[in-house]
């Protein structure tokens, strides 16, 4: 077989395995100094005698040693040391190491790389990162000292939500650092740092002026060209966003190979209408295209996209072809020389795995699908027809874009069920409609940029032209997101399980948001206020593996409750709605019947004594309020629901206090239940002794946070339900609350600490 020789793929290869080998079973200092010999005598065996196997187990071992030494005894793991996991009040000193992402609230979050730090009246020169929070106004390359608290960066709270901590740790990055007031810090000089990365910077900001002129009125479409031509994704609205994931074309707002390419081609005809020889016109192109990957804001996908395409025109000055798939694996090797950690981030696994795809299977499916409109081969041309010469031409078009997006489609489908259980048929049909209008939205931008310095006029009218090719991308995207069958989120497998049912408690604060799941029947016990529904429920959803909701129950009024249940409704639309039909002032839970009404949802409004079905294995009784009850409050007023699981009971209180559990003890109801579920009523009291006694929970799950403080589960009462050999679950410190049911019995596990209760558990 005449297959040319490709060595960067073998040593991308070995890079990873041995990154891998190396991040899962890391070496001690002295184990790390014997692995450093044997590296050296390879290499001098392998200067002596040349061997393709030696070279690459040369390069498995150098990084294995590379990853170890990086991620050994660094800089940021010194400091964690150094304050400990007890939150300190600190003085820093340092620079702001990346753009700050400034909030609705006017809260900055932003990289600092300490140059010193003041501790307890000392100051001690370090080198290190920390993750800033800081209602100030600064700007890349500040130098600034800083006052406030530093603490240990938070662990997710519930399934679904982005481990901040986990991907900062791979930046080195282990502590945060929160500065309540404006005031607590100052500038000390401005424009320090990178220069280079400074001027990028400031370019982006002027190409984003420039491409979004003559749109201040749609918002929505400047968002999405600042995304698509600069990768500023973190200025899209999750509204617009979420579409593009659902089908699969989230990729336009990362800058990759098809941002650059289009970078490059028009510089390139710049290049020849200059009448540059090709050695000098690669050589003014490659860092034009390293410039722009700075300006896009060093993602990974962009440096990869300018690595390779460097390669590939790096090939004028040796006046040999360059093979695509080696240059993708050179780019790979580099990048992990670069940062070894990168080999662990999603976006370096999808960007790889992605252009891999499209170059190992784009043309066998190209071949394979033209085969089904290819004209008879024994047919002379001269008798084949106009129409169907047109329609064969426009068939292989579709074949070659087809093959093309099928193939990033098949290359990236494992890493997108692996990371956001996410599966997209859609993708195909919507990559192949949409990344050709990409195309020419990115052309054009880039040349408003070009023509704006000669004439603003002309770049008005380019800009209005992006407007209505982004206008039209965005409202087909979303079209494509509301066809049957054009994504599906899957859950993780869990396998072995014998559970016939689980309740997920989630930790939305003061709030509350229950799912319940059985028998692929899936419920929610209210949905969280719409902050937390965003933040929190809807990710939890996805990766539950949610597409539809049988039913929701809203408890009452609160909109820390029931407030997001109109985006809900947006997502999906339950077939049932278990309503509190009690009057109430709540202005949310007002605008929210009047929107039922005109939603295909069947609304009940039950009160107390009456049962709904979950599921064939998992029944509900309304415990209280009676049909006739008034409150003063909405937490007196809240619906009460009793799950029978089995043999198993769970009791969910919402926020119910002394007048719902007296209510409840006089109506002589059974309350007897394993589980007892409740929030924190707005009067600080709940969870009584004689309704305790009643209950006889063996676990209570229940709400605490700090602020305000009666949403704070005291120590005496803590202290009380202990003495009366109750389990108790704080969710300020477990988190959301998994409970799992099986016929044997039932078993209880929280989030962040991992800790487990069973019901044999004595």
């Amino acid at each position: 077989m005449n297959i040319p020789r490709q060595p960067f793929v073998g040593l991308a290869l070995l890079s990873a395995f041995g990154i891998f080998i190396a991040d899962f079973a890391p070496v001690s200092k002295i184990d790390w100094l014997v692995c450093a010999i044997g590296f050296v005598l390879i290499g001098v065996v392998l200067f002596w005698t040349p061997n393709a196997l030696l070279t690459y187990a040369f390069v498995g071992c150098g990084f294995f040693l590379l990853h170890n030494f990086r991620t050994g005894d660094t800089c940021g793991l010194k400091l964690a040391e150094r304050l400990g996991e007890r939150a300190r009040v600190v003085r820093a000193t340092g620079i702001v190491a990346n753009e700050p992402r400034s909030a609705a609230n006017g809260l900055a979050t932003f990289l600092f790389n300490l140059e010193s730090i003041e501790l307890e009246g000392k100051v001690e020169p370090l080198r290190a990162t920390l993750l800033v929070h800081w209602r100030g106004t600064p700007e890349f390359g500040d130098e600034l000292k800083l006052f406030g608290i530093a603490a240990p960066i938070e662990p997710p709270r519930n399934p679904g939500e982005f481990d901040m901590r986990s991907y900062l740790a791979r930046q080195d990055v282990h502590r945060g650092l929160f500065v309540r007031y404006p005031e607590d810090g100052a500038w000390l000089r401005k424009g320090a740092g990178n220069p280079i990365l400074r001027a990028a910077q400031k370019s982006r900001g002027w190409m984003e002026r420039t491409i979004c002129r003559g749109l201040d009125d749609s918002p929505d479409v400047q968002n999405f060209l600042g995304g698509i031509a600069l990768g500023l994704r973190h200025q899209t609205q999750e509204d617009i966003e979420e579409p593009f994931q659902q089908t699969g074309t989230l990729h336009l707002f990362a800058v990759a190979g098809l941002h650059v390419g289009i970078v490059a081609r028009l510089l390139w005809i710049l290049a020849m209408m200059a009448r540059l020889s090709r050695k000098w016109a690669t050589a003014l192109i490659i860092p034009c295209l390293l410039f722009y990957a700075a300006v896009t804001g060093l993602h990974v996908s962009s440096v990869r996209a300018a690595v390779m395409c460097s390669i590939l025109m790096a090939g004028f000055f040796a006046e040999r072809k360059v093979f695509a798939l080696n240059s993708l694996a050179a780019a790979a090797f580099f990048l992990l020389c670069w940062n070894t950690n990168e080999f662990f981030s999603t976006g370096f696994q999808l960007s790889f795995a992605v252009v891999g795809g499209i170059i190992l299977l784009e043309n066998p499916l190209s071949r394979w699908l033209k085969q089904f409109g290819a004209t008879d081969p024994f047919l002379p041309r001269n008798l084949v027809t106009r129409s169907r010469r047109v329609v064969g031409t426009g068939y292989d078009w579709i074949c070659r874009g087809g093959s093309v997006s099928l193939a990033a489609w098949l290359g990236s489908l494992p890493l997108v069920l692996w990371y956001f259980h996410l599966i997209t048929p859609s993708s195909v049909f919507a990559n192949l409609v949409v990344v050709p209008i990409a195309f020419f939205i990115l052309a054009i931008a880039l040349l408003s940029i070009v023509i704006v310095p000669l004439s603003s006029a002309i770049s008005v009218i380019f800009n209005n032209a992006n407007w209505s090719l982004a206008g039209a991308v965005i409202a087909f995207v979303h079209w494509s997101a509301q066809l049957p069958a054009s994504h599906y989120y899957v859950a993780a497998p869990n396998w072995p399980n014998v559970a016939f049912a689980k309740v997920i408690v989630l930790d939305v604060g003061a709030g509350a948001a229950v799912h319940i799941h059985s028998n692929r029947h899936d419920w929610l016990l209210d949905c969280g206020s719409a902050r937390d529904y965003e933040r929190v429920v809807r990710s939890y959803l996805h990766v539950a593996g949610v597409n539809g909701l049988d039913g929701l129950g809203l408890t009452h009024g609160d909109s820390l409750h029931i407030g997001g249940a109109e985006l809900l409704f947006r997502d999906m639309v339950p077939a049932i709605l278990i309503d509190n039909g009690l009057p109430d002032r709540s202005a949310v839970h007002r605008r929210l019947r009047e929107n039922f009404s005109r939603q295909r949802t069947k609304v009940l409004k039950l009160s107390a004594g009456e049962e709904f079905k979950i599921s064939p294995r998992v029944a509900a009784k309304v415990l209280f309020p009676p049909r006739v009850f008034s409150a003063t409050t909405a937490d007196d007023q809240a619906l009460v629901f009793q799950l029978s699981l089995g043999t198993a009971k769970v009791l969910f209180m919402s926020d119910s206090g002394y007048p719902t559990e007296k209510a409840l003890l006089e109506s002589k109801a059974d309350l007897r239940s394993d589980i007892l579920v409740k929030g924190q009523h707005h009067s600080g009291d709940s969870g009584f002794d004689s309704f305790l006694s009643a209950v006889r929970p063996r676990l209570i799950v229940a709400t605490s946070r700090d602020f305000p403080r009666q949403e704070r589960i005291s120590d005496e009462w803590a202290g009380r339900v202990q003495a009366n050999g109750i389990k108790l679950f704080r969710q300020d410190e477990t988190g959301a609350v998994q409970l799992e049911f099986d016929p044997e019995g039932w078993r209880a596990k929280a989030y962040v600490t991992g800790e487990v209760f069973r019901s044999d558990n004595r």
